[in-house]
């Protein structure tokens, strides 16, 4: 049961450093770019790029993109 909640505790780190450094990453593009798109580095989005993964920082940007149209 402990390996369980070890593993989980891991992936989940894991899975909030890819997203946050791919935030910041498309961030640095869209700006290099001149597009006036950015999702913020906090903790909601760590906390949701943490449980979905990157379909979760993918949703993040769709969700600045809707609200732009």
């Amino acid at each position: 049961m402990e390996k369980e909640h070890t593993t989980f505790f891991i992936d989940f780190i894991i899975r909030v450093i890819v997203g946050i450094g791919l935030i910041f990453f498309i961030n640095q593009y869209l700006s290099y770019k001149q597009i006036e798109i950015a999702v913020g580095i906090n903790p909601l989005s760590a906390l949701v790029s943490g449980v979905l993964g990157v379909p979760g920082v993918a949703l993040l940007y769709g969700i600045l993109v809707c609200q732009i149209l």
